[in-house]
């Protein structure tokens, strides 16, 4: 007998609901282990999103207040969680970022994750199986780490600097041998270290207040009955694969249709600054030009999840390109704590001079992943039937 379309909604939320309760737990029990805290905390997330954004494409099969109550609460809490895990990863990417660009620490190779997205050699291992090209060496042209590099290459005097050679008496060679920061950045990191760290230390104290609420106890007590039982429309008791096709087939044409409208031709030619357009203006005009690319990973994501109900067993679908659009997210929140910090009244200006540039250093990162979405979703596109 064929599997209805209610029976395999119902798998996959029953599955995602018991890791819910499975990651709740362990969260409970974690005590002052913050590393065992810090997992369950990510796992209760995974799970809030995958759980809401199902109810969400899926909603023509379930009741349809049932769906949008437990979805709109999902969401807060997976928001909520979040924070703190932003304020802590927000605060290292850029205390990072600072140490490489004073010279205190060598430029790092291509992150794994960004390798494979550009062309590579022919002879070259497959980044992942579901993608096609290789790995790019670092500092090829084209890899992730030249494309992120390029303004940090020409201000060291590196290949590409109008500035010429520079003795390793004057250049990066001799401040990556003391490994010291410049005051302006010393003085910077340690901005955005009480800016963020504030911040974080809000965030967990938001957290742990959510968690004690009688509005996360509902939100559990609803998770737990999901776990069992699962609330479905008249609909649901057709086959299947005809089904739940169509409200996956809506997930796929509203996520192609998002990235139609980004400007992909632009960010198909390395350098051509269009992440540094408006990197002075107001925050609104930042917003602006980065939402487009942060709706398209959220649509992405919810294409994701409709593919894992319809097919469990089959690899990610478009792995990478999620990763590179976290990278994209991180790069431009990050870019935006440093303007902020900029911002600080009476500061000195060695520090805001810093400042700027980590900023734009994080908004060419932003370009790069741009690059490198391109890249992949022009790949996936040839590859597609």
């Amino acid at each position: 007998m064929p599997v209805t379309a209610g029976e395999a909604l119902a798998r996959y939320l029953h599955a995602q609901a018991g890791t819910f309760l499975r990651s709740l737990r362990l969260h409970s029990e974690s005590g002052a282990d913050t590393a065992s805290v810090a997992e369950a905390a990510r796992a209760l997330r995974q799970a809030s999103r995958r759980i809401s954004g199902t109810l969400h494409t899926f909603r023509p099969l379930l009741d349809p207040a049932w769906a949008d109550g437990l979805r709109g609460e999902l969401a807060w809490l997976s928001a909520t969680l979040a924070q703190e895990h932003a304020c802590t990863s927000r605060l290292a990417r850029l205390l990072d970022a600072l140490s490489r660009l004073s010279g205190a620490s060598p430029l790092p190779p291509a992150r794994g994750e960004l390798r494979g997205l550009t062309a590579g050699s022919p002879a070259a291992e497959p980044a992942d199986p579901g993608t096609a090209g290789g790995p790019v060496e670092p500092g090829a042209p084209g890899s992730a780490d030249a494309l992120a590099g390029s303004g940090r290459r020409a201000a060291d005097g590196g290949p590409g600097s109008s500035a010429g050679p520079r003795s390793p008496a004057d250049g990066v060679e001799a401040r990556r041998a003391t490994g010291a920061l410049t005051v302006g950045a010393a003085r910077a990191g340690a901005l955005l270290e009480r800016q963020l760290t504030l911040a974080r230390t809000r965030a967990h104290s938001a957290a742990l207040q959510a968690l004690g609420s009688s509005r996360f106890h509902a939100v559990a007590d609803a998770v737990a009955v999901l776990a069992s039982e699962l609330p479905l429309g008249a609909v649901a008791a057709a086959p299947a694969a005809e089904t739940l096709s169509l409200p996956a087939e809506t997930a796929e044409r509203r996520l192609l249709e998002a990235v139609a409208a980004l400007p992909l031709g632009r960010a198909a030619h390395p350098y051509n600054a269009e992440a540094l357009v408006n990197g002075l203006a107001t925050a609104s005009a930042g917003e602006a030009q980065d939402a487009p690319w942060h709706q398209v990973r959220l649509l992405l994501r919810l294409h994701r999840y409709a593919q894992e109900v319809l097919y469990p067993d089959a690899d990610p679908v478009l792995r990478h390109a999620g990763l590179v659009l976290d990278r994209h997210r991180d790069a431009a929140e990050a870019a935006t704590a440093a303007a902020v910090a900029a911002r600080t009244p009476r500061i000195a200006p060695a520090t805001a001079y810093a400042l700027g540039v980590l900023h734009a250093d994080q908004r060419h990162e932003v370009e790069a992943a741009r690059f490198a979405f391109q890249q992949v979703w022009h790949r996936t596109a040839v590859a597609a039937p």
